[in-house]
This record gives structure tokens, C-alpha cells and sequence, in this order.
């Protein structure tokens, strides 16, 4: 039997769960797939998968020869698509890591028109506050929000993400009012994030003059949602991303502290390992990434920009 068809059929019947899902996308017939994937088996001299009647499970050997083919498979995609040899549309499963904070409606309506348009990529999305290792972990991309990406890896700016400082009416009142300069915030606990330096903070207030962010630690966590979750329930103020937090700005749950005082800007960048041989379901999800959430980020300045004007 053909190793790299082979090693197709092994793609598929991971990512498909089943050898009769695999064997129809592939037009194979089941027993056929069965037999490919057992000639692997044995040609490796390690069982790969855990078969029972219902479900299909990798081994700790297969979890381990899935990760490594299915990046070379990728790579051979990638490199036919770049002469024309192939309009296969993109497919496969892209592993993703992001941040926490990206578990909102209108990202998850970005994941949804993607998968309209490319039904046939199965996006692995992970999120998580911690910078992967994306070679080692096995992951196609990293969406990370920074000032500064690493200079190891390609990195692509997909958009800016305001973070607002913020908390409910009932504690801001609570605890003397709304601040009037970045001092009287020392009033106020703050719910911080663990993952953050402290002491490197800092806004920028009117006429460009910088001031020191100083906290109050409150509590301390590596997980904006339950950040969200302890400022909602008058525990502290924090500082969050907009995505997380607009509606409750409009809705009046939570308030912005010191409107007229500005955090560093933050970039939400695209992260992967190399732009040589791309496969074509990462080139489309970047692309598309790029494209709406750039519109988004379009929307909101002019929003911004006419409520500023009316004011």
C-alpha cells in the first residue's frame, strides 16, 4: 500500500472519529481505510489507535505520530498549492491558542462564518493565558495580545484591543467615587492578573503626560472570565478588554474608570513559526482573522470617533 495515503487515511480517521467517515470523505471503502491504517500499524511496529465498537481513541504512540504527520502533511499541501498542483480547498484541523478573553459572542460569530466558508477545517481552539510553545505543543497559531511579539516567530497584527479600567456603579460609589487622577485608584482592590508585572503599568493622561498605574491587589487570577465574573460581583475593579466588557458598559452594569486617562495599546497579533509553505487552512484563517476583525476595529474608531464629536 501507498505510505502517503497511508498517512492520509490515518489524518482522516483521527479527525473524523470513525473509519466510515474517513473512508467516505476519502472515497474509500471502510475496509479499505481499516487495512491502510493497519499497514501503518505495522509497518511502525506501534498500535496507534484504541478500536472498540463505538469509539475510536489515539494511543500515546498515535497522539505522538499524529502531532508530527499530520505538520508534514500540511507542508506537502502547502508546497503543491504554491506551484498549482492541487485546488483543494482548505481542510483539516488548525490548533489555535488564544486568549480567554476571546470567548465572547461576536469572536465566536468570527469562528462561525469561518466554518461556513471553510466547512472543511476543524478549528482546535484553546484558550488559555500562557504563551505556548507552538513547535512543541503542536500548535498551527497563537493569537496574542501585546505590545512587543517575539522577534523568533512571524507575527502578523490582526487588530487593536482597547482595555478599559472598570467596575460596578455600587462599588465605585461604595468606595469614594469615581477617581478624578490615577492616585486615588489605591482606594479601590483590584482583581489583577497574575501573568502581569505590576509595577511596569502605566496610563497616559491628557497632553500626553504619563502616570503610574498603582494597584491594589484584591485578588489575583490567570483568568479574565473569572476576573469578569469577581468585578461583576463588587469585589474589586480590573482592567479589561473591551470584547469582554462593552456590554456591560452599554447595559450600565460596570462603569470605566478615568475615561480620560489611556493604557499602552495593545495589538492583537497573528504568531506562527514560518511563512515558508503555509497550508492553506492557516493562510485562510489569518486572512480571514485579519479581515474581520480589522473591520470591527474600523467600526468601533468610528463609533468612538462620533461619540467624541458629540460630546
Amino acid at each position: 500500500m501507498d505510505r502517503m495515503t497511508s498517512l492520509r487515511v490515518f489524518r482522516e480517521v483521527v479527525e473524523a472519529g470513525s473509519f466510515v467517515a474517513a473512508a467516505e470523505r476519502l472515497g474509500l471503502s471502510a475496509p479499505m481505510a481499516s487495512k491502510h491504517v493497519a499497514q501503518l500499524e505495522k509497518s511502525l511496529g506501534a498500535r496507534l489507535l484504541h478500536r472498540s465498537s463505538r469509539h475510536l481513541s489515539l494511543t500515546e504512540a498515535g497522539t505522538a505520530w499524529y502531532e508530527q504527520s499530520r505538520r508534514a502533511l500540511d507542508l506537502l499541501d502547502a508546497a503543491e498549492a504554491a506551484i498549482g498542483q492541487t485546488s483543494d480547498m482548505p481542510r483539516g484541523q488548525l490548533k489555535v491558542s488564544a486568549p480567554v478573553w476571546c470567548a465572547t459572542p461576536r469572536f465566536a460569530r468570527v469562528l462561525a462564518d469561518y466554518r461556513e466558508a471553510y466547512p472543511e477545517v476543524l478549528v482546535d481552539m484553546h484558550l488559555e493565558n500562557r504563551k505556548v510553545d507552538l513547535a512543541a505543543d503542536g500548535y498551527d497559531l497563537a493569537l496574542r495580545a501585546t505590545q512587543e511579539p517575539s522577534p523568533a516567530l512571524i507575527a502578523r497584527p490582526l487588530c487593536r484591543v482597547p482595555f478599559h479600567l472598570a467596575g460596578t456603579p455600587a462599588y465605585v460609589k461604595r468606595h469614594g467615587g469615581q477617581p478624578a487622577v490615577p492616585a486615588d485608584l489605591a482606594r479601590l482592590g483590584a482583581i489583577v492578573p497574575s501573568y502581569v508585572n505590576l509595577d511596569n503599568l502605566a496610563l497616559k493622561g491628557p497632553g500626553g503626560r504619563m502616570f503610574p498605574l498603582r494597584l491594589t491587589p484584591a485578588m489575583r487570577s490567570d483568568d479574565t472570565t473569572l476576573t469578569l465574573h469577581a468585578v461583576r460581583a463588587d469585589m474589586g475593579i480590573a482592567y479589561m478588554p473591551s470584547w469582554l466588557i462593552d456590554d456591560d458598559l452599554t447595559q450600565g452594569r460596570l462603569v470605566r474608570l478615568l475615561p480620560a486617562f489611556e493604557a499602552t495599546p495593545v495589538t492583537l497579533f497573528a504568531v506562527y513559526t514560518s511563512r515558508q509553505y503555509m497550508s492553506p487552512k492557516l493562510r485562510t484563517f489569518i486572512d480571514f482573522l485579519s479581515a474581520r476583525l480589522g473591520g470591527m476595529e474600523t467600526k468601533a474608531a468610528r463609533a468612538d470617533d462620533h461619540k467624541a464629536r458629540r460630546a
